[in-house]
Parts: structure tokens; sequence; C-alpha cells
């Protein structure tokens, strides 16, 4: 007949706990914030896929599976009612908006059914989908932009082009929705009416033939799940009896990101995270139990002595260690939440990801709480098998520490030190002093990886790229990297008015021109030696292709800037050495280094000293020598790169001497203190209300970027900081206080042979200094090349991040350390020594 104790054990178990109350505070605590810890991670983690997802289908403009492009009636419904399609809906490209005051915003007129305006984002909030020929529906982008109101009925004048042809019409407003400027197009719905009167003669075949798109059918399509899209669509193609070079289609890339192959630096620091907070739970926990383990000792070897076996007593901790668990977890999963769902929105205002979305996927919750149990389980198994394992009369003389050697006895005429007796008291029980040690000592080691990291972005640097001049004015295709022709050039207008203004300390135009260059016998030379075959195959497709191309014709892309004496004292002198009397000559000519040469050493297709001969208009050309190397910031350049590209500069005299028709992309200018903030508003004002296709950047505005990015490092790793500091103290004091508690017996029997209460104070006193003082040893030494690694690790990579040697966290920290180390034992011990001193000598006896 079997036996079956289970509730005596539930019941031994229950009561064990209500006699560690303090044990139990402290192990809930620890759990909670261990599973605080595993929650935020998950919360945050799963909320970076889920923005990233979403970000990337509003890039998209479309959550739909697939799309079918540039299809006919014909081809569409032919297609429409496979069976792997699970729902479909299309639009019907009508043209292009073409209103000045949306040249800063590309807009399409569309036919649209409701899946595919839901799908993309685009459906009315407020209003209805247009039904009349004269009704429109679009975002309240446009409708800012337009200057129209936020109200379904207002009239709006649309002027449009069909296959190149212009139309205008009035419209008025029968729905609309927020806009989203992340969509890289604004869309103008309107009705089929408008279709059929308006393309109902287009030919679609010539139209697809010919690549003019109007009429043509874009289909967005959906399947039962996001699995194989790709091949899902294909299949639908293949079996509507249409080859896969007769249809164009394409795939989400948002759902390929849902199930992205993540960079391996990001798995490293995924797992590197997950075992940090297993370490950190682990190190309280495992203390924990530990010590309540030695402390109850005896009471299993009682409970041994009346027939408990081994796995009876294992059963017994271990309901125990999950009985808090019960209790610590869903607090933690609670708590935990709520700060990943406060963290999420400050870490990702330090990516690209403009906007945040919270999810509540249960794989945050379950996961969470499996790491927990695990961290519990893994924390609680030694002190567990202590337990199981140790014998009745072992129980009775048992004390946690392990006695390898024989201690030998010394004699002293002066008595027992206290500061040496304190010290010995400390590693009387190795593994727990260590334990408490590195906990203490991770959160120094994270307080000073912060502080290395906030400290070590260089905001010179930062604004030697981004902001050379105090403002940089542009039309908006310069700043989107769009500059083509003289109607990208900023406003003279603007510039007079910029000019009139007081406390301009200096200006220029940056003047620009493209040629392609044909490169001398020596500069071929130095092509060759740049971009061999083996650094070729390395570089992306593109890449590839122009450096062949260009090495095969000896002519390579020549941006030809013509810069005056303010902007050449911005240009970043690399190599050699710049006279600017000679250079005004007109008879030389600075050279950049090339931006994608293997070694980026500053090579280039010339040396300095070298003949160049840059050609220009109607065949006239003139022959420079080479000051030296300068690299040009990449906020006043022309803001794109060429693989096998060179710039160069020539002063503004000679430039525009020798191009009949100069064109310059960009105007900056310096403002003294006290007249950049009306500057500032000055722009803005302008750009807003005047001519809104020109634009800024401001130095003002990526000082407060820099500053945002630098804070957000700070708070999170400050968050961090606190929780696990919190926890290592939190360790501290349950070591302390529990060690005082099983130490009762030890301290009166000192008391009993003359120590007094000042002396045991004393030694109490020196014990928490000798934590505090190895803490932060740890922390200087095995801690500082931890530090150093963390910080390699998160921000290593960015470019204008200095990483700089310090100790002053830790210098800062330490007094306070040694306080804290100080009082807990002292409040420790007042609090548990009301006791005569034969009370103590009794107990545990």
């Amino acid at each position: 007949m079997r036996n079956n104790n289970q509730k005596v054990i539930n019941n031994l178990s229950r009561k064990s706990l209500k006699n560690n109350k303090l044990r139990n505070i402290f192990a809930i605590i620890a759990i909670v914030f261990t599973t605080v810890l595993f929650t935020t991670l998950f919360t945050i983690g799963m909320g970076m896929i889920k923005s990233i997802q979403e970000q990337t289908m509003r890039q998209v403009g479309t959550s739909a599976h697939a799309g079918l492009k540039y299809l006919t009636y014909e081809e569409y419904n032919d297609m429409k009612n496979h069976p792997l399609i699970k729902d479909i809906g299309y639009s019907i490209l009508v043209g292009s908006v073409e209103n000045k005051k949306l040249i800063k915003r590309p807009t399409e007129i569309r036919f649209a059914t409701d899946n595919t305006a839901k799908w993309g984002f685009c459906y009315p909030t407020k209003g209805k989908m247009p039904k009349k020929i004269n009704e429109v529906v679009t975002d309240t982008i446009v409708l800012d932009m337009m200057g129209v109101p936020h109200k379904v009925g207002s009239p709006i004048t649309l002027k449009y082009t069909i296959n190149g042809n212009d139309f205008t019409k009035d419209f008025v407003l029968s729905g609309y929705w927020e806009g989203d400027i992340v969509a890289m197009a604004s869309m103008a719905y309107v009705s089929q009416g408008f279709v059929d009167e308006n393309l109902s003669d287009l030919d679609q075949k010539y139209q697809k033939d010919n690549n003019l798109y109007s009429g043509l059918v874009f289909a967005d399509v959906m399947f039962n799940n996001s699995l194989d899209i790709e091949k899902n669509i294909q299949t639908v193609i293949k079996e509507s009896g249409y080859g896969l070079k007769d249809i164009d289609y394409g795939v989400n890339w948002a759902y390929m990101s849902a199930k992205f192959t993540l960079d391996p630096t990001i798995i490293l620091a995924i797992i590197a995270a997950i075992v940090s907070i297993i370490f950190t739970g682990y190190l309280i926990i495992y203390n924990i139990f530990q010590i309540s383990v030695t402390k109850d000792i005896r009471f299993y070897g009682l409970l041994k002595t009346i027939g408990t076996t081994s796995k009876q007593i294992k059963k017994l901790v271990k309901k125990q260690a999950y009985m808090l668990s019960a209790i610590g977890i869903p607090i933690g999963l609670i708590l935990g939440y709520i700060l990943g769902v406060v963290l999420l929105p400050i870490i990702l205002s330090i990516t690209n990801i403009d906007n945040s979305s919270i999810s509540v996927s249960p794989v945050i919750f379950i996961g969470s709480a499996l790491f927990s149990l695990i961290t519990v389980y893994i924390s609680s198994r030694k002190p567990n098998k202590i337990a199981s394992k140790v014998s009745p009369i072992e129980a009775v003389i048992y004390t946690g520490i392990k006695s390898q050697y024989k201690k030998k006895s010394k004699e002293s005429s002066k008595g027992a030190k206290i500061h040496k007796m304190a010290f010995a008291n400390l590693f009387r029980n190795k593994k727990k002093t260590i334990v408490v040690i590195i906990s203490m000592s991770l959160s120094l080691i994270l307080l000073n990886a912060v502080y290395t990291i906030t400290k070590g972005f260089d905001m010179d640097k930062f604004l030697s790229n981004n902001a050379v001049s105090d403002f940089n004015v542009g039309h908006v295709n310069y700043f989107k990297s769009h500059f083509v022709s003289k109607e990208d050039m900023p406003s003279q207008k603007l510039i007079d008015e910029i000019n009139s203004m007081d406390g301009i300390k200096g200006a220029g135009k940056t003047y620009y021109k493209y040629n392609l260059h044909q490169l001398s016998k020596n500069g071929m030379k130095n092509f060759n030696d740049i971009f061999t075959d083996e650094f070729m195959e390395q570089m992306d497709k593109h890449k590839k292709e122009q450096l062949i191309q260009s090495k095969n014709s000896g002519k390579v892309g020549l941006d030809i800037y013509g810069v005056n004496d303010f902007i050449v004292g911005k240009l970043n002198i690399v190599e050699g050495k710049f006279d600017r009397k000679k250079f005004t000559t007109g008879k030389y000519v600075l050279i950049s280094p090339l931006i994608y040469s293997e070694d980026g050493d500053n090579r280039s297709y010339y040396n300095i000293g070298d003949k160049i001969t840059i050609k220009f208009d109607d065949n006239k050309q003139k022959t420079y020598e080479v000051m030296a190397k300068a690299n040009i910031p990449h906020n006043i350049s022309l803001r794109r790169y060429s693989a096998e590209g060179m710039p160069c500069f020539l002063p503004s005299s000679e430039f525009k001497y020798q191009v009949k028709e100069p064109m310059f992309i960009n105007y900056i200018f310096d403002v003294d203190d006290k007249n950049s903030e009306s500057m500032e508003k000055f722009l803005k004002n302008y750009i807003d209300n005047i001519e809104p296709m020109m634009n800024y950047k401001s130095k003002q505005i990526y000082v407060d970027s820099f500053k945002h990015l630098q804070n957000t490092y700070l708070i999170v790793g400050s968050i961090l900081c606190c929780i696990v500091g919190f926890i290592g103290i939190l360790n501290f004091i349950n070591s302390i206080i529990t060690s005082i508690i099983t130490r009762k017996r030890e301290f009166a029997m000192l008391k009993s042979i003359g120590m007094t209460k000042k002396q045991l104070y004393k030694m109490l006193v020196f014990e928490g200094i000798y934590y505090a003082l190895l803490t932060i040893a740890i922390t200087l030494t095995i801690g500082n090349v931890f530090s150093y690694l963390v910080v390699q690790a998160i921000v290593g990579g960015i470019w204008f991040f200095t990483y700089n040697f310090t100790i002053l966290p830790v210098l800062i920290a330490a007094p306070i350390l040694i306080i804290v180390s100080i009082l807990i034992p002292l409040i420790s011990y007042k609090g548990t020594s009301n006791q005569s001193i034969v009370e103590q000598l009794r107990e545990n006896v």
C-alpha cells in the first residue's frame, strides 16, 4: 500500500513559511524584482518587434500580405478567386497631384476598395469613402498643407496629371483621416464614377506595355497566415494561367521583418540580457534559500529522525520556493509590464522608429514567468540538496561552513584583534560572502557603465558631421537628397531676408556641379590599387556594378564644389597643408579621400602635388594642382555619394568663372548667440507660411537631438542600476540579518567570556566595512574590465562615442556604500539583541 503523505508535506511547507516571515518577505521581493526584469525585457522586446513591423507596414503603405501590380481588369478577375486568397482588395491609379503647396508631400489620386483603404491605413475616420464624382477623401497632412479645414464638405481644388496631361478639378471633402508622416506618400481617393469618367477610354494593355500606369489595377492580397507569402503569391499567379514574368508582384517585407533574421550581435545581446537577469536573480534567491536552509537545518534533521526521507525534504523545500513564486511572480509580471510600457517609447526615441506599439502578447507573460521559475529552480537547487542530504547527527552541529583544514592555534600576548576577527568571520561562509559581494558589485559596475556611456557621447564629434554651421537653408528636395536642377536651389528671396537680419557672423553658398572625369594614367593605377577584385567582391551588387563600369571606362564621378572662405573654414583638412592665399588664385584644388576605400586611410586617385584636369561647360577644361585633401561635412554636402565618386573643391570665384550657369545647393551661415533664437523663429515662420518648399536645419536641432539621446541612455540605465542596486542591497540586508540571527548564540558566548557590547558593535561594523571595501575593490578591478565590455557592446559602434576610462561614479558611491554597510549590521543587531546572555546561550541547544 502506497504511503501518500502529500498533505503532510503541504502542511509542513505552509507552517515553515509562516515561521520564516522575514525570509519570505526577502524571497518574495527578490522574485518580484527578478520577474520585473524579465517582464520589462520581454515587453520592450515584443513592443520593439511590433513597432518595427507596424512602421514597416506604414512605410510600405499596406498591412496586406502581398500585392499584385500593374494588372488589367482581365488579369485581376482571373486571380481574385484563387482558393489560397482569403481576402482581396484593389486600387486603380489615376494620377499624381501637382499642387505647389504639396511639393513636400507626394500625393497620388486613386480609387480604392474599402479593404485596400483599410489595409493601407487610409480609411476615413471622419466621413465616408467617396461615392460621387466630385467627392474625395485624403489625410490631414494634405489638408493642412493646402489650408483646407478638417471638416466634411470642405471644398478642395486639386491639380493633377494623367499620362502627362494636366487637369484641375474642384472636389468636396467626403472624409479624412490622420496623416502619417512615415508613409512615403499621401493618398487622395476618388470614386469609381470619377475613374469611369476619366479613364474609360484608356487601353490597359497599351498602358502596361508602355509603363504608363494610370488606369491599371493594384491588388492587395491576404492569405490565411503570413507563412510562405512569396510561395503563395507565386502559386496564385501560376495556377491562374500566368508566368512569373508576366505579373509583377510584391511581398510585404514587414512580415519578413517579423520573422527577421536577427543580427548575431542582437542575438548575443538578448542572450546576455537574459543570462544577466538570471544571474542577478540567482545571486539573491540562492543566498536567501541557502541562509534559510542553514538556519533551519536542525528542523530538517529532526524531520529525518522521525522518518522523513530525503525526497520528501526536497519536496518540502521546493514547495516553499514555488509557494513564494506564486506570490512574487504575478506581482512582478504586473510591475514589469508597466515599467516596460513606460520605457518602450523612451528607448524607441533613440531609434528611427517614430511610434511605439505596446504588445499584449501572451509570450511576454508566459516567457517571463517561465524564466523566473527557472531562476527560482536554479537558485534553490543547491540549498535543496543540502537540506535533503544532511543526516540527523550532522544537522545538530551544522553551521553551513566546510572545514577543509585544521586550524593552527595562534597565541598572542595582546589578545584577539577585533578587525581580524571580523575579517575571519566574513569568510566563514565563502560562498555566501562572494554572492553578496558580486551582487552589490553589479550595481556599481552598471552605474559606471551608464556614466561612461553618457559622458562618452561627444557633442563636438556629433556636431562636426551634422552641424558645422549654425543654420543650413535649402530646398526641401536638398534635405531629401534629391537635388537635381535649378528648381531645387534655395530661394534667393529667403537668402536676402536672412542677410537683412542682425547678427550674421559669416555665410556662404555651396556651389555644385557633377561631371564624369577621365582619370589620368596615374589616377587609374591608384583606382586599381584601391578597388581590388577582392575588395569589390565584398560590396553590394549596385556599388560593384558602378566600380566595374568605371574600371572599364576609366571614368569616375566628380562632385565639384565651389566654396568661399567661410565654407572652406568648415572643411576638414585631413592631409597636406592648406594655403588660403594660394587657393584663392584659382590654380589649386582640394580633393576628398574616397568614401568607399578599403582602409579608410585618406587614399584617393590623386596625391598632393598631382595635376588634375577638370572639364566644365562646352568642353572647357583646366588643369589644377592638388593642394591638400579635405572632407566636407555631410550636412553641408550634396548628401549623397557614389561608390567611385570623388568630391573636389574650388574657390567660389573660380567655380563661377568656369561654369556658365552655376547652381548652389544650400546657404549656410553663423549667427551670434543673442540673435540665434530670433533667427530660429524667423526661419520656422517663413518656411511654414511663406515658402513651404524651403527648409532648414539648425545647430540647436542637432544639439536637442544629442541631449535627448544622452538622456535616454541615462534614464534607462539609471532605472536598471536602481533595480540591480536594490537587489544587491536587499541581498546584503538579508545576509546580515540572517547571519546575526543564526549567530545569536555565538555572540552570547563572546559576551560571556568578556567581549563588551561596544566591541561586538565594532566587530559588526568592521564586517560591514569589509563587505563595502571588497565590493569596491571588485568593481575597480574585474568590474572595470566587465564595464568596458558592456560599454563596447552597447555603444562601441556609434561614431560619435569616445571611450574614456573613469572611476568617478564608484568614488562617489563608495562613501554611501560604506555608510550603508555600517548602518545595516548595527540596526540589525540592535533589533535582535533584546534577550539576556543566558537566553541566547540556550537558543538552538
